[in-house]
């Protein structure tokens, strides 16, 4: 594993409630012009988890698990963004209040727009919580860095997963296992904004053939991709050379512009980055949060790695992209 500034890193401690599911209007449109009625986010998801499908679902943004927020109107939502801020993915989060009070957790996602934290709860755990309890987030890894990768930033990533992910350096560049890569020109709802640091980018998913040759039906929540050519230092946006990787954070959505969102955890320029493909490139492994997760999409065909070779070599800052 590459050397990081550990003796350097700040842990704080952060608080949010367990959120009620908000809905605007119960009719969602889709691309299609069909309105639908289905479940969305918030409130605590019984019976989907990191590693399930993130495709396919009755339901359209759906979060896994635990929603996280702060009602902080009055404080113009600066509590809430302190909390979406300082949660990185692979924190220990614990219940301080109601019947489930002790019980442990791990963030596994921010979601923007909602700004909800994201938590996953074993289910026996998971039975126990109620709306309103509050839930404290040990949180570390916002200032992290790859001290001999210097175009190589991290952002929103514990160091408990970055350990346990499996990257490795090789000379100037960071190989970093993945499940999927997807192009740049697929990124959606985000852009524009600060959510490569409070939430999360989607990935628009309406370009049936090219979902198709990427296998990007079998995407699961916790999946780690690589974005190629995306740049999310600063706000998502596509450049020559730039790569973000990403972990998967909820469902897919119907919706225009919108699909499965990805919160950043590594973005690399100047072609630092090399993705190298692993099937169980997925959080809910890797932090062993569960013993069995959904099962991936194997890359079968050559249009398949030559897609993802294709991908690839516009985030290395190589051929036409």
């Amino acid at each position: 594993m590459p050397a990081i500034n550990q003796d350097r890193l700040v842990a704080m401690a952060v608080s949010g409630q367990i959120a009620n599911a908000l809905i605007r209007n119960p009719y969602r449109v889709g691309r299609d012009g069909v309105p639908r009625v289905l479940p969305g986010t918030g409130g605590l998801v019984l019976n989907r988890r990191v590693g399930d499908r993130a495709m396919g679902l009755a339901g359209d943004h759906v979060e896994p698990g635990a929603s996280i927020r702060n009602s902080d109107r009055e404080a113009g939502g600066a509590a809430n963004r302190g909390l979406l801020f300082y949660s990185c993915i692979g924190n220990v989060a614990r219940v301080t209040s109601g019947p489930a009070s002790g019980l442990a957790g791990t963030v596994v996602g921010k979601h923007g727009g909602i700004n909800n934290v994201i938590v996953d709860f074993p289910p026996r755990a998971l039975r126990h919580l109620r709306i309103g309890d509050r839930v404290q987030i040990e949180t570390i890894g916002q200032g992290l860095e790859l001290v001999d990768l210097p175009h190589v930033r991290p952002l929103n990533l514990s160091p408990r997963l970055l350990s346990r992910w499996g990257v490795r350096r090789h000379g100037e560049h960071l190989h970093v296992p993945v499940t999927h890569v997807v192009p740049a020109g697929l990124m959606g709802s985000g852009l524009g904004r600060p959510e490569g640091v409070l939430g999360d980018i989607d990935i628009q998913l309406s370009n049936v053939p090219l979902r198709r040759a990427l296998r990007l039906e079998g995407l699961r929540m916790g999946d780690l991709v690589a974005i190629c050519p995306f740049d999310t230092r600063f706000g998502g946006s596509q450049r020559w050379g730039s790569m973000t990787i990403g972990v998967v954070v909820h469902s897919d959505s119907q919706v225009a512009g919108h699909g499965p969102g990805v919160t950043p955890l590594l973005i690399g320029t100047r072609g630092s980055i090399l993705p190298v493909h692993d099937p169980a490139a997925n959080i809910a492994t890797l932090l062993g949060l569960r013993g069995t997760i959904a099962a991936p999409v194997p890359m079968r065909t050559p249009r398949e790695r030559a897609a993802w070779r294709r991908i690839v070599s516009a985030g290395l800052g190589r051929g036409a992209g």
